[in-house]
C-alpha cells in the first residue's frame, strides 16, 4: 500500500519528468517575488503563516518524507529547520507552535530560499537516479508533496492578504484590478431526480487525496441547485434586512461569534466617506463588484443567508452529484477563474449558457456545504507520520466544494474535499444554494 492510497500508480501521474515539479515549485518563489522580506515575516494573526514559512514548510516537507526516507545521499540542510518549519507531523518530531511562527526571524528569507535550491537540487538527484521501479513506488508520495505545496500557494495568498489588510496603509499585492464582466444572470434552478448515486473518488490513474475516498453508495432525494453563487448584490439585501441582527436565521455558535465580535458584514468590507461600500483584494481597496460572487464569510453566514432566502447549502454529496451530472465550466472546457486567470478576485458569472447546467463550480469561490467533514465508510489513515495528513482534521470542519480564484490551475475536482472551521473567514469562500 502507498501513501495515503490504495491505488495503483501508473504512468499517469507523468512524474518522470523532473520538469513538473519545477514547476510547481517555481510557482510558490513567483508568488513571493512582488513581497519584500519584511512581508514575508508578518503573522497577523493565529491562523496565517508568514510567506517565508510557507516557502520553508513546503521544501521540509520533501526533504522529511522523500529525501531523508527514499535517497541515502541526501545530507541534511540543518537540523534545526525541522523545528521550524514541521506543521502539525506529532511522529516526526516537536515544531514551533502555529501562532509563534512569526517569531521565526531566523533563518532569514535568503537562507530559506537556498534551502529550496539545495531540496530542489537533490529531488532532481533523487528522479534522475533512482532506479526505476523504486521511484515508480514514489511517485504517489512525490505527487503528494506537489498538490501538498499547490494548497500551500493558495494559502500563502489568503494569508499575505490579511497581513496587507492590517496594514494602515492598505498595500497591494499587484496593481492590476480584477476583470470585470458587465453583469451576471437571474439565478435559475436545476432539478436532479433523487435516487443511488456513487460519492468519491474511483479513477486510478488520476492522483487522489486520501480523503476522497473511497468511492461508495449514497442515497439521496430529489432537489434543487442554483444556477450560480450567490453574489454582493443578493447578500446586501440580506444586510439591509437585518440580517445579522435577528437571531432566527443563526446557528448559536454563529449568533455568539457575531456578538462577541461585532461581525455586521462579509470579511475585508468597509463603508467608505460616501456610505458605498468597497472591500479590501489583493489589488487593494476597490469598490464592491455588485455582481461578483460574495466572499469572505463564514459557515455560518453562509448558513443564515440561505436560511434568510428560504433555502439551504447544499450537502456535498448533492454538490458533487450536480458537478458530475451537468458537465461544470471545466469540463465543458470554458476558462475558470482560478489562479492562473490572474483576477485573484471573484468575478461576475457572466450569462447563463442555454439549459447547460450550474455555472461557476469551479472558481471565484470555495462553496461552502452543509456536510460535516468526516472519513467516508471504509477510510483508513495511512501508517506513519504522513497518514497525519488529512484523517486527524476529521471532526468539527465543515466541507467546501469547488476551488476559488486562488486554486493553482487542474489542482481541484469534482470529488476534493477542502474543509476549515465553520467560524473562519479570511478564505476565499462563498455560497450557492440548494432546496
Amino acid at each position: 500500500m502507498t501513501p495515503l492510497s490504495s491505488k495503483k500508480n501508473n504512468e499517469n501521474f507523468g512524474l518522470s519528468s523532473h520538469q513538473k515539479y519545477l514547476t510547481v515549485r517555481n510557482l510558490s518563489t513567483d508568488i513571493a517575488k512582488p513581497l519584500s522580506a519584511e512581508d514575508q515575516q508578518v503573522q497577523s494573526m493565529p491562523d496565517v503563516s508568514p510567506t517565508k514559512w510557507h516557502l520553508g514548510h513546503t521544501t521540509w516537507f520533501f526533504e522529511t518524507f522523500l529525501l531523508k526516507q527514499h535517497f541515502p545521499k541526501y545530507q541534511e540542510f540543518s537540523a534545526d529547520f525541522g523545528f521550524a518549519f514541521n506543521s502539525y507531523y506529532e511522529l516526526v518530531g516537536p515544531r514551533q507552535l502555529r501562532a509563534e511562527r512569526g517569531l521565526i526571524t531566523r533563518p532569514a528569507i535568503d537562507e530559506v530560499l537556498s534551502y529550496r535550491e539545495y531540496v530542489d537540487d537533490y529531488m532532481g538527484k533523487l528522479l534522475s537516479e533512482t532506479e526505476p521501479t523504486t521511484l515508480e513506488n514514489l511517485k504517489y508520495l512525490i505527487e503528494l508533496g506537489l498538490n501538498h505545496e499547490e494548497q500551500h500557494q493558495e494559502l500563502a495568498l489568503m494569508d499575505i492578504k490579511h497581513v496587507f489588510s492590517r496594514n494602515p496603509i492598505s498595500p497591494a499585492y499587484q496593481h492590476s484590478k480584477p476583470a470585470l464582466i458587465a453583469s451576471t444572470h437571474k439565478t435559475e434552478w436545476f432539478s436532479i431526480r433523487g435516487g443511488e448515486y456513487k460519492l468519491g473518488h474511483s479513477d486510478e490513474n488520476c492522483f487522489t487525496f486520501d480523503n476522497e475516498g473511497p468511492e461508495h453508495k449514497v442515497l439521496v432525494s430529489d432537489f434543487q441547485i442554483a444556477s450560480r453563487c450567490v453574489t454582493n448584490r443578493e447578500y446586501l439585501e440580506f444586510i439591509g434586512d437585518n440580517g445579522y441582527k435577528r437571531p432566527e436565521f443563526w446557528h448559536s455558535d454563529g449568533w455568539d461569534m457575531l456578538i462577541k465580535e461585532n461581525i455586521t458584514c462579509p470579511f475585508y468590507w468597509f463603508l467608505d466617506e460616501n456610505k458605498n461600500w468597497g472591500e479590501f483584494t489583493l489589488s487593494g481597496n476597490i469598490s464592491l463588484n455588485l455582481d461578483a460572487p460574495v466572499c469572505h464569510i463564514s459557515y455560518y453566514e453562509a448558513s443564515a443567508f440561505a436560511a434568510w432566502a428560504g433555502k439551504r447549502l447544499p450537502t456535498e454529496t448533492e454538490w458533487e452529484i450536480a458537478a458530475k451530472k451537468f458537465k461544470t465550466n471545466r469540463d465543458r472546457e470554458v476558462s475558470c477563474n482560478e489562479l492562473n486567470s490572474g483576477n485573484l478576485s471573484p468575478v461576475p458569472s457572466g450569462e447563463l449558457k442555454s439549459n447547460l447546467g450550474p455555472v461557476g463550480m469551479f472558481g471565484d469561490v470555495w462553496e461552502w456545504t452543509s456536510s460535516p467533514y468526516i472519513p467516508y465508510p471504509g477510510f483508513k489513515v495511512a501508517p506513519g507520520a504522513v497518514g497525519e495528513y488529512n484523517g486527524k482534521f476529521m471532526v468539527n470542519q465543515m466541507v467546501l466544494k469547488g476551488s476559488s480564484c486562488l486554486t493553482p490551475a487542474g489542482h481541484s475536482r469534482i470529488t476534493y474535499r477542502n474543509f476549515f472551521y465553520p467560524h473562519q473567514r479570511w478564505i476565499f469562500s462563498g455560497l450557492r444554494l440548494a432546496y
